[in-house]
């Protein structure tokens, strides 16, 4: 047997051996808990989201997944923390379209969103949705026009801070209404909720998880959904294109990503399981009651969906000129 043999058995034996061990990895994964790492703070969508899917998948993998919160930094602390975590399955990130607009509005990041992760499966599509408090004279999206017209200046929106998706929607509604509104940003949806409420904040364009309830006790007004189709969940409420607001479609979408070299089979396996809760009735039910469209997409599809948005969003940061050192 020449050496080049030698070499080349010893190479095919080694190849075998690393994909038995890695067949028997996928097989016998997970061995412990799952840590789900949600950058957002409790209240709002992704919480909404992460805790329904957490107990499936728990009782689906046999193992406890564990909701943890880590906001901060317009959700980009808490990707950090995934960003850097072993490659093994054990960690994982509910991400947002956030994640693809901080790109852009972040000078510094200590990641690269679309390296730094391996998409898994996006779970639901969360419409946003402009609203008021109820006892706002704004009854549709032409009166809240002429009201920041004749105030300019005066009438504020809240976001999830600076550089969000509904901070990106307040500019792009002022630039086509040709209004001037003050940004208020939060820390998350609930203080903004709060203060939606109180009557603190005028409106938001936050998503409309955490104001469902509200819209139908009718303690918040809502004028519009910011996507291109009404919400089955509000299906009296217009769009904002139907209220004149030309090419306007925003929404929100959430998806699980794990730390980049997770193994193929691991994520192919946490692909299966989680679509298969996503696309149950059971969580279509409770994702409808709570505004939120569920998908359930390839690792490919959601990563073609981030190259896409973090070049759409691009665009509209450096419009608005936004930038966070």
């Amino acid at each position: 047997m020449t050496k080049f043999q030698v070499r080349r058995r010893t190479a095919l034996t080694s190849l075998a051996l690393t994909f038995a061990a890695s067949l028997a990895s996928a097989q016998a994964y997970p061995t412990k808990p799952i840590t789900l790492v949600v950058p957002f703070p409790p209240g709002g969508s992704s919480d909404a989201l992460a805790r329904p899917l957490a107990t499936s998948l728990s009782q689906s993998l046999g193992q406890p997944v564990i909701v943890e919160s880590k906001p901060g930094a317009g959700a980009t602390l808490g990707a950090d923390y995934v960003a850097k975590a072993k490659p093994d399955g054990y960690t994982l990130l509910m991400g947002a379209v956030h994640h693809t607009i901080a790109t852009s509005v972040y000078k510094k990041l200590p990641y690269d969103f679309e390296k730094s992760f391996t998409p898994i499966t996006t779970v639901a599509l969360v419409p946003n949705v402009l609203v008021v408090n109820a006892k706002s004279p704004a009854t549709d999206v032409r009166s809240l026009i002429a009201q920041a017209k004749a105030t300019p200046g005066k009438l504020t929106y809240g976001s999830n801070g600076n550089g969000t998706l509904q901070h990106l929607i307040g500019t792009q509604f002022s630039g086509q209404a040709g209004v001037d509104l003050l940004h208020v940003p939060y820390k998350g949806s609930g203080q903004l909720t709060t203060d939606l409420l109180g009557g603190q904040v005028d409106m938001s364009f936050d998503t409309l998880t955490p104001l469902v309830q509200h819209i139908k006790a009718g303690k918040l007004r809502a004028l519009a959904v910011t996507t291109s189709k009404r919400s089955p969940t509000l299906p009296e409420v217009p769009t904002l294109a139907e209220a004149g607001m030309k090419d306007f479609n925003q929404g929100t979408w959430f998806g699980i990503l794990a730390p980049a070299g997770t193994p193929k089979d691991i994520v192919t396996k946490l692909n299966a399981e989680m679509v298969k809760i996503i696309q149950s009735p059971d969580f279509k039910k409770r994702m409808d009651e709570i505004g939120a469209e569920t998908l359930g997409d390839t690792p490919a599809q959601m990563a073609t969906q981030i190259k896409d948005d973090t070049a759409r969003y691009a665009k509209l940061v450096k419009d608005a000129k936004v930038s966070i050192d």
